[in-house]
C-alpha cells in the first residue's frame, strides 16, 4: 500500500517514524468539563496497543478524536506525520480502519457481501477484485452462507464480524477498534485474535474491557483514568498487577 508520506506537501512537522502522534489533546463536550485532558502518546510502526479504562473514562471519545469524528479544543494529532485537520481528513481516512462500538453504525447495504465490497469499490477497486476479497473475508469470519442475506438476519455477534470484514477489506495501515469482542463467543474471540495477529497493518489501537483477550493481541497498555493517560506500560506486566488494575477500576477476575 502506498505510504502516506509520499506526498511531502502534506507532511506536518512531526517525525514520520510514528504512525500516530497525539500531543496535549484536550476535549470537552459542550457545557461540560473536559473528558480528556492533556493526552499525549505515540504509536510506532509494529505497535499493538490496548486502550483500557473504566466505563466513562473517555476511550471512545479519544478514538473518535483520532479519526476526526470529534475535534479537540486543544492539542494536535498527526498520522504518519500528517497533521489531522479538515483538509487532510479525506486522505487520512483512506488509511485508517475504524470499528465502531455498535456494528449497526457501519452496516447499511442490502446484503452482507455488498457491505464488505462497498469500501473497496468506493475507492476504485474493480468489482471482481472487491468481490474476491470479500468472499475470502466471509470465509475467514464464517459468514460465507450469509453473503446474499441482509445484515438484519444476522445475530449481534455475526454483525460484529461482518463489520470487521468490511473494515479489513480496505487493508488499512492503521486499525482502530472500539470493543471488538462485544457479542462474540469464546471461539470467535479466539478466531478474531488470530486474524488480527496476522494482519500486515502498521499499528493497532484497540479499546476493550476484555482484558485477557487484550493480553493475547496487544503488547502495550494505555490506561485512561480521570481524563488522562495514567499508565503506559507493557500489557503482560499490567495484567499480572492485580492491585493496580483494581485501583483503576479494572479488576482482572471480573
Amino acid at each position: 500500500m502506498k505510504s502516506l508520506t509520499s506526498n511531502p506537501q502534506l507532511l506536518g512537522e512531526k517525525p514520520q517514524t510514528n504512525v500516530i502522534t497525539v500531543e496535549n489533546l484536550t476535549y470537552a463536550y459542550p457545557h461540560q468539563k473536559p473528558v480528556l485532558h492533556d493526552i499525549s502518546f505515540t504509536l510506532n510502526p509494529g505497535s499493538r496497543v490496548g486502550l483500557m479504562g473504566a466505563t466513562g473514562s473517555g476511550k471512545s471519545t479519544l478514538l473518535e478524536n483520532i479519526i476526526g469524528l470529534k475535534q479537540a479544543q486543544q492539542g494536535k494529532i498527526w498520522i504518519h506525520g500528517i497533521l489531522l485537520e479538515p483538509k487532510t481528513l479525506p486522505q487520512l481516512r483512506r488509511h485508517i480502519g475504524f470499528g465502531f462500538q455498535d456494528a449497526n453504525d457501519q452496516l447499511f447495504m442490502p446484503t452482507v457481501l455488498e457491505d464488505i465490497t462497498f469500501g473497496p469499490r468506493n475507492y476504485g477497486i474493480s468489482p471482481a477484485v472487491a468481490i474476491d476479497k470479500a468472499r475470502q473475508l466471509l470465509v475467514d469470519f464464517g459468514l460465507e452462507a450469509y453473503a446474499q442475506r441482509s445484515v438484519h438476519e444476522l445475530s449481534g455477534g455475526q454483525r460484529r464480524l461482518a463489520a470487521l470484514a468490511a473494515i479489513l477489506a480496505l487493508e488499512p495501515d492503521l486499525l482502530i477498534l472500539d470493543e471488538p469482542t462485544t457479542g462474540l463467543d469464546p471461539a470467535w474471540r479466539r478466531t478474531l485474535a488470530q486474524i488480527l495477529l496476522r494482519l500486515p497493518t502498521q499499528a493497532m489501537l484497540i479499546a476493550s474491557h476484555d482484558l485477557l483477550w487484550l493480553g493475547k493481541v496487544t503488547q502495550r497498555a494505555l490506561v485512561l483514568t480521570g481524563g488522562s493517560i495514567q499508565i503506559d506500560t507493557d500489557m503482560r506486566s499490567l495484567l499480572q498487577d492485580s492491585q493496580t488494575l483494581e485501583q483503576v477500576g479494572l479488576p482482572i477476575d471480573w
